[in-house]
């Protein structure tokens, strides 16, 4: 393959084919015909030397060679959109969607505080935050429809760029005017111990945990009679029951009808990832947004 044998139009055929598996719905996203569209993947095929895509009763799908051109193409894409960017952003007037992937946990954390200050420097900035998916981030971001994901380290792709936002740890939670409270800064390991607690389980149907974990390594153990999807859910469980949890302090900007104690025990907390895809890592205003979610995760009480 040569050069001079290829134009930035076959490129972005094969990027539409590729992200949408279907000649019909590449022709819609680069507003061409069907015709026009199958015209230019012969022509890229003659180009490659390979069919790249093999018909299929869904659409079509890629031959081995098309999968290895992906990730070259998909940057050659991007570094082409950065040259032709302008070399400043202003978020006042900028009208832009960003795709942003968290956890229950990471919406209350991290994403709440963020649209809070971002709103009023940038009023025309959408946010899409669709549900965390460890298995199919880099994925997603290879193929455009996802920009930016909030994880831990464990989850993150290595193929990824990623920021350190902070180190959480956990606090305990109980309702105002709960008996075991009363008069009180910490629980006993014992008290905590004696109580119902409450966690949350992401997958649905866990009842243990890394509190069990630390009880574990002191030969105790607790008793969890509930668990939830959703830090918001478990909160508000608390509040209207005798339950206890232990919950990452950042989960709490709203106390309202808790009381806040220290742990009874040492639980090791976890570390919380910005990750993102090297095809938005000069995008100037990626960059902008990536800084304002940094800030937006600053040092709390």
């Amino acid at each position: 393959m040569q050069l001079r044998n290829v134009d930035l139009n076959l490129l972005k055929a094969f990027d539409a084919l590729m992200d949408a598996r279907s000649v019909t719905k590449a022709a819609e996203r680069l507003s061409l015909t069907q015709p026009a569209v199958s015209a230019t993947l012969n022509r890229l095929r003659d180009v490659v030397g390979d069919p790249l895509f093999v018909r299929t009763q869904r659409g079509v799908a890629p031959t081995a060679r098309a999968l290895a051109l992906t990730g070259p193409v998909k940057r050659i894409l991007a570094d082409i959109e950065a040259v032709l960017q302008p070399a400043t952003f202003e978020p006042g007037t900028a009208d832009m969607t960003v795709t942003l992937s968290a956890t229950d946990y990471a919406l209350r954390a991290v994403v709440m505080p963020f649209l809070t200050a971002v709103r009023p420097v940038a009023p025309n900035l959408k946010v899409a935050v669709v549900q965390a998916d460890a298995g199919t981030v880099l994925e997603r971001m290879e193929q455009g429809r996802l920009d930016m994901a909030l994880v831990t380290p464990e989850m993150a792709p290595q193929e990824l760029h990623s920021r350190t936002l902070f180190e959480e740890r956990y606090t305990c939670v109980l309702r105002d005017g709960h008996p075991a409270a009363v008069g009180r800064r910490k629980l006993s390991l014992d008290r905590f111990c004696e109580l119902d607690h409450g966690i949350v389980s992401l997958q649905g149907g866990g009842f243990s945990g890394a509190t069990d974990e630390a009880l574990a390594r002191l030969g105790r153990q607790r008793r969890v009679v509930v668990s939830v999807p959703s830090f918001v859910m478990l909160l508000d469980l608390v509040r209207s029951s005798d339950l206890v949890a232990l919950v990452p302090r950042r989960v709490l900007q709203d106390a309202t009808g808790l009381r806040v104690l220290a742990p009874p025990l040492e639980v090791p907390g976890f570390t919380k990832l910005l990750v993102w895809h090297a095809r938005t890592h000069d995008d100037v205003a990626q960059r902008w947004v990536r800084s304002q979610l940094v800030r937006a995760c600053g040092p709390r009480r």
